[in-house]
């Protein structure tokens, strides 16, 4: 307990870094709320409701030992331009606790949304463990009719094999246990259908991952009206983006506005304007 501690209050000295850098003061916090509770810019309007163009407010949901508002800071905003109420949270003690106690505090934050929002629906749009532990909330936990579309960026959906996840679960991470490949959780996860019926599924990966090892493992089965999976390296060959900061990668952000914008996931035939016209 003492290392987590240590660790929160290491990503805490972070965050106050990361909100400075991009432009977001601590101190437009209420003085009762931790660095950790500030969101990104564009997100938490607990007034705004979708229009009928953006019916489904989005709900971002961060990826392992990530804080909302350095995860989101370029894409929040984005969706708040193109006219979407966004919505952001932390869970799990920094994304750490085991995939199912987060999956249930997703779920919780899902239903504040659609209370205050009055939306039947919600999409969400997850990073790293917040693009595969919805699925866990989608096929155990009710969430099937509760989520229109379902975005991951870079998702452990079929876990990793890099060996730093096994030394950080032992200690801080039971989440990152959850994440090896071959886990007993993902296991249950990816046995029978791994894109059940109720959301569109649209998974966004780049072949430089260095966390996601392989980066295939990213990807998704399932029928085609409902999945669409992306390397973006296929449209953009030159894209240099990694695992860390592919939610500030501009032609992600293309992809996810397009998964939403649609019925069905998104468009396998979409040419994104790639970085340097590349």
């Amino acid at each position: 307990m003492r290392l987590r501690t240590k660790v929160r209050a290491l990503l805490a000295a972070a965050a106050t870094a990361a909100l400075t850098l991009t432009g977001v003061s601590a101190t437009a916090a209420p003085a009762s709320a931790s660095v950790l509770d500030i969101p990104p810019k564009g997100a938490n309007d607990w007034s705004c409701k979708p229009d009928s163009a953006h019916p489904e407010p989005v709900v971002l949901v961060n990826g392992t030992f990530k804080l909302m508002a350095e995860n989101w800071a370029k894409l929040s905003p984005k969706l708040k331009e193109n006219g979407y109420c966004v919505f952001a949270f932390n869970y799990g003690h920094l994304e750490t606790d085991p995939i199912p106690q987060s999956a249930a505090e997703l779920r919780d934050f899902v239903e504040a949304v659609r209370g205050a929002t009055g939306a039947a629906k919600v999409d969400i749009v997850g990073h790293s463990q917040g693009g595969m532990m919805p699925r866990y909330y989608v096929k155990f936990l009710g969430g099937a009719d509760k989520v229109d579309d379902l975005v991951g960026i870079v998702p452990s959906n079929h876990g990793t094999k890099n060996p730093l996840a096994i030394p950080a679960g032992y200690t801080v991470c039971p989440s990152c246990l959850d994440q090896r490949a071959g886990s007993d959780l993902l296991k249950k996860l990816n046995d029978g259908e791994e894109t059940p019926a109720g959301p569109d599924y649209t998974v966004v990966t780049t072949r430089y991952d260095e966390v996601v090892i392989p980066y295939t493992s990213a990807l998704l089965t399932g029928p085609a009206e409902r999945l669409t999976n992306v390397v973006l390296q296929d449209t953009c060959p030159l894209d240099p983006f990694m695992h860390d900061q592919a939610t500030k990668d501009p032609v992600v952000h293309q992809w996810v506005l397009n998964a939403l914008a649609r019925k069905g996931p998104a468009d396998p035939g979409f040419r994104p304007r790639c970085l340097g016209g590349a």
